[in-house]
């Protein structure tokens, strides 16, 4: 079934004043306390025209009266109908560009939400199969419309839909376990990225099975640590590990550790690599000074996942980079990393000064990177900005 409405059907939502700069300079977001106007009785996810009385039509997308973030631009242009034609446009663009950055490969993140212009969408690909995770109101009326747009574009193995995410909490949407929407999916499947080969489980891995948003930055660790020893924590599934040399992966998680030695074994790693299960942060603190690792790769979960958290994240990293900075040689590498968007690379690079005079060390920046290529940034949204990754070697 085609979703499709004209122009005329789109009901008003209306700016307040002075109000909508930002949105003309490209930002895709008008915050609940930004509109003066709207429909009584709206539900959420509605497609509506955001307007301005001073300058009329701002945009097309998607209306909820009960989110912070009230409205989502899809369009600035008022001629566009919000149909099947509109999804499949803004997701073949999306998959050239990916093709574009990686020829050949069947394995990136094909939507990033409001970089690709689809608010609230997420799809990864993984060869033959698609992974989707949806996290606004709009976006989930559009699911199985979605949907069919992926099987005529690609016609997929298998698509998993991962509605498990935290986030759509605040869009009044359940989590929901993740479920198969189409086709059969394996337990495991595999991949292939310019770090190695990597099984990943679509249905019960951390977000939606792989994170694709780290790899470029393990190519520039993986280049540094030939004839290293590598401590990876937090290791999910080894993707900093599988890309270095002589490795030992932590993290708390067993099933984690279990996919990572897998992917060892499936990199022709395992004499060179061990695995141990347990607290990162109660590892390094008991860590010898100044040894045994060369390197120390660390990319903890987000610690900031709304504003108030910010203080206590702030801790939680200068806390564990301190404890790393302390455990490496002279002459060792730390590359850390952190997910939490409130983090900027301001805040980012202040913990880690913070952190090294903690540690009593001297430090030189040898990188310092964000994601991944198929992890575009949206000029007008520093929002879309989310991780930063620093490689510091001690001096």
């Amino acid at each position: 079934m085609t979703l499709r409405a004209v122009a005329a059907d789109y009901p008003q939502i209306v700016l307040k004043p002075k109000e909508e700069g930002r949105l003309q300079e490209g930002h895709l977001w008008a915050f609940s306390n930004e509109v003066a106007q709207a429909p009584a009785g709206i539900k959420p996810g509605t497609l509506a025209d955001l307007v301005h009385s001073g300058s009329g039509f701002l945009g097309r997308g998607f209306y909820h009266p009960h989110s912070l973030i009230a409205f989502r631009i899809l369009t600035s242009q008022k001629d566009d109908v919000i149909d099947e034609a509109f999804f499949e446009k803004r997701l073949a663009e999306a998959q050239a560009w990916r093709e574009k950055l990686y020829p050949g490969c069947t394995a990136y993140r094909w939507v990033f939400g409001e970089s690709d212009r689809l608010p609230g969408l997420v799809i990864d690909r993984y060869g033959d199969y698609l992974s989707m995770q949806i996290l606004s109101a709009g976006m989930d009326v559009f699911r199985d419309l979605i949907v069919g747009v992926l099987k005529t574009m690609m016609h997929p193995k298998g698509i998993v839909y991962r509605s498990d995410a935290a986030l759509r909490e605040l869009e009044g949407l359940p989590q929901t376990s993740p479920e198969v929407l189409e086709g059969e999916v394996p337990a495991k499947i595999e991949i292939q990225t310019e770090n190695g080969r990597y099984a990943v489980d679509l249905m019960g891995g951390q977000k939606t099975g792989f994170y694709f948003d780290q790899r470029e930055n393990r190519q520039v660790l993986a280049s540094l640590c030939k004839g290293k020893k590598v401590l990876d924590a937090f290791c999910y599934s080894g993707g900093f590990g599988i890309a270095a040399g002589e490795i030992v992966f932590v993290d708390s998680s067993e099933a984690a550790l279990t996919l990572a030695e897998a992917n060892a074994k499936r990199n022709a790693l395992t004499a060179q690599t061990t695995f141990v299960e347990g607290d990162v942060l109660k590892l390094l603190e008991h860590a010898s000074p100044g040894g045994p690792y060369d390197v120390i790769s660390i990319d903890p979960p987000a610690f900031a996942r709304a504003k108030k958290h910010l203080p206590a994240a702030l801790k939680a990293y200068e806390k564990l980079n301190s404890e790393a900075m302390s455990a490496l040689p002279r002459g060792g590498l730390l590359a850390t990393s952190s997910c939490s968007h409130h983090v900027t690379r301001d805040l980012f690079l202040t913990m880690l000064r913070r952190a090294a005079k903690k540690a009593h060390r001297s430090f030189r920046l040898v990188e310092l990177r964000s994601q991944a290529k198929d992890h575009p940034i949206l000029l007008s949204m520093p929002e879309t900005e989310y991780l930063k990754f620093a490689i510091l070697q001690v001096l």
